[in-house]
């Protein structure tokens, strides 16, 4: 798994519950270490082991943890700048959606050799949607949910979401866009300054 992924994961923690209750899972994924480096690879059960413990040390579930990151990986001040990098999509939820099939390669763009799972938006019409998340690990469709859960706030939509499960390495989420302007969406502007 690809360091930064493993590094959003303790950023996680440490941002939301302290570095102390960071430390706490480090020792019950037993890893013999305390801080992730962004640029290395770390074998797959690491970050598996990694997301038990932050279930097992906050009590939820696994599900929970990782549409909580989602969450955080969008909203919290200090990562900042992969939101900016999401509103790009578009100027409204629905457009943004539609720019999710490109995400992948555009992370690739910013870290070459970051792998994101693909993704496909199936557009049912009358504003319902499913996206599809297809990759080796399973999981990413509820950091997903975070992530849309978040952006949708973020654009001003209200929308609902339900993660349909997953099965031959692909999750699905089924999207409905209840209005599209329910609230005053958060500011946006291309400056690096803006917020």
């Amino acid at each position: 798994m690809h360091g930064l992924i493993n590094r959003a994961i303790q950023c996680y923690v440490r941002d939301n519950y302290g570095r102390e209750r960071w430390i706490e899972v480090t020792h019950l994924a037993d890893l013999g270490f305390s801080d992730f480096e962004a640029m290395l690879h770390y074998d797959d059960a690491l970050t598996e082991a990694v997301l038990a413990a932050v279930s097992r040390s906050l009590g939820v579930p696994r599900e929970t943890v990782l549409e909580d990151i989602g969450t955080y990986l969008v909203s919290h001040p200090n990562v900042e700048a992969l939101r900016r990098l999401l509103r790009f999509g578009g100027v409204s939820f629905v457009a943004f959606l539609h720019s999710l099939d490109e995400l992948p390669d555009r992370a690739r763009l910013a870290v070459d050799d970051l792998r994101l799972p693909r993704m496909e938006l199936c557009d049912h019409g009358d504003n319902r949607y499913a996206l599809i998340c297809r990759g080796d690990h399973a999981g990413f469709g509820h950091v997903m949910m975070g992530v849309l859960r978040t952006l949708a706030d973020d654009y001003g939509a209200l929308v609902f979401l339900e993660h349909k499960g997953g099965a031959g390495g692909s999750e699905t989420i089924e999207i409905t866009l209840v209005e599209a302007a329910f609230a005053e969406g958060r500011r946006f502007e291309l400056g690096a300054g803006a917020g």
